[in-house]
């Protein structure tokens, strides 16, 4: 990115490319919307789809390897945009085709996973009422994994393009003000997306939604998710009328493509070249999220399950039950997500005071903290410790606010999450004198690797020990005190006044 004052070239900061127009404040913010409705998706994703699928009959087991498509999809398509999006010299400018082709696949993707059901029942999964038929329903799971995978696909594709946006039209308000309006817009997504998954009028809202093949916690994801079709489709088209590119010129684009390795694995070309400290940031992090993603993937699954003993193919009581532990999981996650928003401006004076390499440690043992809990709540929950099942139903409004109350604890050291590792990648680029999507490539990987191993294991994990979600959550306690102790060890040692906040695109 070009320093502050400066126009912006239209090349991605290169020499040869036209000079991007400096943008108001208001027109930088209206840019950035479609990072709102692409989270406001993302939200519900997280809080409703794991629970939902399994009332199509996809076992608890399997419903891990669904969440695999993600990390494939940041591995393989991220890389592909960013590098024909960087060389893009369509008249719309290098970003917006991208973000217009991909929400257009997202809304496709949304409506398929919403009318699923309906799908299945038209197929002839059962001609029975959804009211009393719990079996298996094929169909409706197959065109479910499409959808999903169709969703993860397609939000990729608009994600890196979107941050690499508002890093081109940043020019003299500078990428902290870029970045906090990118993380205004995700904030504002994410509590739109917790909210309507949190609430069960949909259906009562719009009763037309509820059918024999979709009852009413299928109608009320449907009559979300077709909400944020509609919340996306505007964010959309903000985007595209306030953030006006200038094309890039063929000649610099050509030029640019000289020498440079190309192909959706080139990050792994250049690894060769990282700077020092930066493959102890790469262990450091992958052992970080290790610790995460058991609770980002099944938090709501957890609160249905062992926080208010229902199953999503049980006995009606047992399911309505399990509806509202998701709602009040998705609820959790709204609270997750204000304290998220308030601790992100905390982060930048903290590691000044105390260095980046605390501040992550210190996230690192809460997070143990937190899974340890999560961990003992549910073996209490269930019984296991603490008294039979009985015994612990005497507390259960206890245990329950206890749980809403781990959503928020956690929203600290996910907000530390979410900035610093990539903070510490740009210094450690910036120290080298560039190399900067080089260093988030390698960051990437180091994410989305983990996420395949939970993804994978955790299924398996739980089905050996019989217990549901404890299993995964016992082991991320595991990671995350490694974490620390690695952190401690291994991160390098970096000037209090050094600290920069930065996207999680790893903008700098």
């Amino acid at each position: 990115m070009a320093a502050d004052g400066m126009e912006v070239s239209a090349g991605g900061g290169g020499g040869g490319g036209n000079k991007q127009p400096q943008i108001s404040m208001v027109g930088l913010f209206l840019a950035c919307m479609v990072a709102g409705g692409v989270q406001y998706g993302w939200a519900l994703q997280l809080s409703l789809l794991t629970p939902y699928v399994q009332t199509l009959g996809i076992p608890h087991a399997l419903t891990s390897v669904m969440w695999l498509c993600g990390p494939i999809a940041g591995l393989l398509v991220q890389p592909c945009v960013g590098l024909y999006s960087d060389k893009c010299t369509s008249k719309l400018g290098r970003r917006r085709p991208f973000i217009f082709t991909g929400c257009i696949i997202i809304c496709i993707s949304v409506i398929v996973i919403g009318f699923s059901s309906d799908i299945g029942y038209a197929l002839g999964d059962t001609t029975e009422d959804c009211k009393v038929y719990t079996g298996k329903r094929l169909h409706a799971a197959l065109f479910f994994v499409m959808g999903f995978w169709l969703l993860d696909f397609s939000n990729n594709t608009v994600q890196g393009p979107a941050r690499a946006l508002m890093a081109d039209l940043a020019g003299s308000h500078g990428p902290s003000t870029a970045n906090a309006i990118f993380v205004s817009w995700m904030a504002i997504g994410n509590i739109l997306g917790y909210s309507s998954g949190s609430t069960d009028k949909w259906h009562t809202w719009f009763p037309f939604l509820q059918t024999k093949a979709c009852c009413e916690a299928c109608a009320n994801l449907k009559a979300a998710f077709l909400v944020s079709v509609v919340f996306l489709g505007l964010s959309t088209v903000v985007t595209m009328i306030f953030a006006n590119e200038v094309p890039l010129d063929p000649a610099a684009a050509k030029q640019g493509e000289e020498g440079e390795p190309s192909g959706p694995f080139a990050v792994f070309k250049g690894m060769k070249n990282l700077p020092p400290g930066m493959p102890q940031v790469f262990i450091v992090t992958g052992l970080t999220w290790l610790s995460w993603f058991p609770f980002i993937l099944f938090d709501t699954d957890w609160m249905g399950r062992e926080m208010y003993h229902g199953r999503p193919d049980g006995s009606p009581t047992e399911v309505a039950n399990y509806q509202e532990g998701v709602r009040q999981g998705a609820f959790g996650l709204l609270l997750n997500s204000i304290v998220l928003g308030v601790s992100s401006f905390l982060i930048e004076p903290m590691c000044r005071k105390l260095t980046a390499k605390v501040v992550w440690v210190m996230s690192s043992f809460l997070v143990c903290v937190a899974m340890a809990m999560v961990t003992v709540l549910s073996s209490w929950a269930l019984g296991d410790i603490g008294g039979n099942v009985q015994d612990a139903a005497a507390v259960d409004k206890g245990l329950k606010s206890t749980a809403l109350a781990i959503f928020v604890f956690l929203g600290f050291p996910f907000a530390v999450l979410c900035s610093v590792p990539f903070a510490v990648t740009a210094q450690l680029a910036a120290s080298k004198g560039g190399g900067q999507g080089l260093c988030t490539g390698v960051l990437n990987i180091s994410i989305v690797v983990p996420q395949m191993i939970i993804a994978v294991g955790s299924g398996p994990w739980d089905e050996l020990f019989g217990k549901g979600n404890i299993p995964a959550f016992g082991v991320a306690a595991v990671f995350a005190f490694t974490a620390a102790i690695a952190g401690i060890i291994m991160l390098p040692k970096q000037p209090k006044t050094s600290f920069r906040s930065v996207s999680m695109g790893g903008g700098h």
